[in-house]
């Protein structure tokens, strides 16, 4: 069975003002986005799960489960090098992921247990994203957000499934803020890295970057929980007269809902 690595030691610098803590610690519904993220995974049968995190460890904080395997990035020097702190606990097979990434188990239980796979999706817009150059079924390379015409109209989603021997390529290529991708290009010329393309609209995938996105990540999320009407109320909540509430529709835990809302 598979590992996962859950990357959450960023800045979030793009979510800006939203950023004082990390964006995956953002609660729907009650739920921390990473909440929803570790069900998601758990559902696909992936237990033993791996957190990398920020020096302040709000992630572990927050979480407070036990099981979990809990790794420090003293420093946000990128992708790759958060990775490899994971590196000695790292045992077969591993998927890697974004810690917001909701739909994440939704997408592995699509995904054959055997790798190297990347996950990808049709894109309108390839100029915001990593684009896959593909040879069939096979990804050939990334090439980071092209400004001229793109190599594919596929995306990369963020969703990897790797083998430990990943390592050996990630020490071999110059260390920097986008190292991961330049030792996943080494891999793809050297290995056989296959393409797994959803299938479902670009709409339909929920992704954060900016603070915006937390209304189609809320939307996702609102569909897959409550039902066309349903409505939840929390705890010590107070709705006066003449509201009028609607659902789907979700309301924390020592709300007030004033006359007439």
């Amino acid at each position: 069975m598979s590992q996962a690595v859950i990357l959450a030691a960023g800045e979030s610098s793009r979510f800006w003002p939203l950023n004082r803590k990390h964006k995956a610690l953002l609660k729907v519904m009650g739920k921390s986005l990473i909440w929803y993220t570790l069900e998601g995974l758990r559902r696909a049968r992936i237990k033993d799960i791996i957190i990398v995190q920020g020096p302040q460890r709000d992630i572990e904080r927050e979480l407070k489960d036990r099981k979990i395997k809990y790794i420090v990035q003293s420093k946000p020097e990128g992708m790759g090098n958060a990775l490899w702190q994971a590196k000695r606990i790292i045992k077969g097979p591993f998927f890697v992921l974004n810690a917001e990434r909701i739909d994440a188990g939704e997408i592995i239980k699509k995904i054959p247990q055997k790798g190297p796979i990347l996950v990808g999706q049709k894109t309108k817009n390839p100029q915001l994203f990593g684009i896959m150059r593909l040879g069939g079924n096979r990804v050939l390379e990334i090439v980071e957000k092209p400004k001229k015409k793109a190599p594919s109209n596929i995306k990369v989603v963020g969703v990897y499934l790797l083998e430990p021997d990943f390592f050996k390529y990630y020490q071999r290529v110059k260390k920097g803020m986008y190292d991961f991708e330049d030792a996943l290009s080494l891999y793809m010329k050297e290995k056989e890295v296959k393409a797994h393309i959803l299938k479902k609209p670009e709409e339909e995938t929920p992704s954060l970057k900016y603070p915006w996105h937390l209304f189609s990540v809320t939307k996702y999320l609102f569909d897959k929980n409550l039902g066309s009407k349903e409505v939840r109320i929390g705890k010590n909540v107070k709705i006066f007269e003449n509201a009028v509430i609607k659902g789907p529709c979700y309301i924390g835990k020592d709300c007030i809902i004033g006359n007439h809302a």
